[in-house]
């Protein structure tokens, strides 16, 4: 496939693709109340850090990212949401940026499995490079969590197969591309509703209180019938890409 990849400051007229392309995530990953701050503003604020991919005229992919200023020590335990929120912090006080983060890379569904994901990551670093940085961060989501959800992501995320490489796909794709993995990030996404919004959104009835595993989430969501919510906190992996 003969993909033509470019920032969205190259081409502004993909914004509104951009926003709409249709994903394989699960309506639930759509409802992250912070998500607000950088989806947003991602098209006038951050255009230069927006990879797009089109093949034959229309969107294929996307490779959403953000500068921040980041301070030393550990990477943040509330991994995506907090690279959002100290994104916003960032550009709202003016801040020079020090790091980049990866914040999602999707593919069009009718064109996965065709190794485009690594092409878009591949395309992230260097734009991340080209733009002066030293380090590309990202708040992974291992692909195969899903079917192991009352597995401790931290066991899950350092298992590795006989070559030494991660077991989980998506995980591997970042290891081959140069990264590394950091650490976890265990509540890197705090998605709360009520029960009728996690009805809707997963098809499921959230009739008893305590965990319920939903297809497509890497760990339980919590339930409290009597309270009318339920909470899903999900654990990321921190994955650092040296880019010099």
């Amino acid at each position: 496939m003969d993909l033509r990849i470019s920032t969205l400051a190259e081409r502004p007229h993909l914004a509104g693709e951009v926003g709409n392309m249709p994903t394989a995530w699960p309506e639930f990953m759509l409802n992250d109340p912070i998500a607000d701050l950088y989806y947003t503003v991602a098209a006038t604020a951050y255009p230069e850090f927006v990879v797009v991919a089109t093949a034959d005229g229309r969107l294929a992919a996307k490779a959403m990212s953000v500068p921040l200023q980041l301070d030393d020590g550990p990477l943040p335990a509330n991994g995506w949401d907090g690279v959002v929120m100290r994104a916003w912090r960032t550009r709202l006080r003016g801040d020079r940026p020090n790091a980049v983060s990866a914040l999602e890379i999707s593919i069009r569904p009718d064109l996965l499995g065709r190794g485009i994901s690594g092409v878009m990551l591949d395309a992230l670093r260097e734009q991340a490079a080209g733009l002066g940085f030293a380090e590309l961060i990202a708040p992974v989501r291992p692909n195969a969590k899903h079917l192991e959800q009352s597995t401790p992501m931290s066991e899950y995320a350092f298992r590795t197969r006989d070559d030494g490489l991660p077991n989980d796909p998506w995980l591997r794709v970042h290891v081959r591309a140069g990264g590394t993995i950091d650490s976890v990030a265990p509540r890197s996404m705090a998605i709360p509703g009520t029960l009728n919004q996690w009805r809707r959104w997963t098809g499921l009835p959230f009739d008893r209180t305590g965990p319920a595993e939903v297809p497509k989430a890497l760990n339980p969501v919590h339930v409290a019938v009597e309270e009318d919510h339920a909470v899903y906190v999900e654990p990321n992996v921190w994955v650092r890409h040296a880019l010099r």
